[in-house]
């Protein structure tokens, strides 16, 4: 997948070069819609004291961004998104449970050479990450097995190449602090920690 946009970027990139800069004012406001990765980092936490470590999968769902420019180039961003669906995995016992979760997330981001046809962009907020429809099997099957909600920091870059005067594909990249206390039956078993990358890329349009 991260080939395929790379190349995808660079395609539209040239294309993009001798078409109408999308400048970003203050009072202006962005759609983004497009499909990203949420892909939990390698080592996950563990249960039991330390003794079962934890194996957490990716998923990939369309996105949804709105950003509103406080300033010229400065925006403020909220990102939504269909359930991402996760399979939990102990490591020697196998997949044990899944989960679902939410990750609205709010951005201060500053986007550089606006008014240009490659405008990059860095930015930083606040995720907080809801946990439902958790389920279990194998090693825990019949088990209430409950992931709290998170609150946590967000890191996000990103690149605009311009397709027309009102148009842009992103691609981006966030990285996001998610840590979640797990239970089973009310007990707490441990802390998983999944501060994923979530990377893909949109489609953004200017009003």
């Amino acid at each position: 997948m991260k080939k395929s946009i790379i190349a995808a970027s660079l395609a539209v990139a040239l294309a993009a070069s001798a078409l109408p800069a999308l400048a970003q004012s203050q009072g202006d406001w962005t759609l983004g819609i497009g499909v990203h990765q949420v892909n939990p980092k390698s080592d996950n936490g563990s249960l039991a004291g330390g003794t079962l470590p934890l194996d957490i999968d990716s998923d990939v769902k369309p996105t949804i961004t709105f950003e509103y420019f406080l300033r010229d180039n400065l925006g403020l961003e909220v990102l939504a998104a269909l359930p991402f669906k996760h399979d939990i995995s102990i490591d020697g016992v196998g997949t044990v449970g899944s989960t679902k979760h939410l990750p609205p997330t709010v951005s201060l981001q500053y986007h550089f050479n606006s008014k240009g046809t490659v405008s990059p962009f860095l930015g930083a907020g606040l995720n907080y990450t809801t946990f439902f429809s958790e389920d279990t099997q194998g090693a825990l099957e019949g088990v209430d097995l409950k992931l709290e909600d998170s609150w946590g920091l967000a890191a996000h870059a990103g690149i605009d190449f311009k397709v027309g005067e009102r148009g842009a594909i992103r691609v981006d990249v966030r990285w996001i602090d998610i840590d979640t206390d797990v239970k089973a039956d009310g007990v707490k078993l441990g802390t998983a920690n999944i501060d994923p990358l979530v990377y893909g890329a949109a489609y953004v349009l200017k009003f």
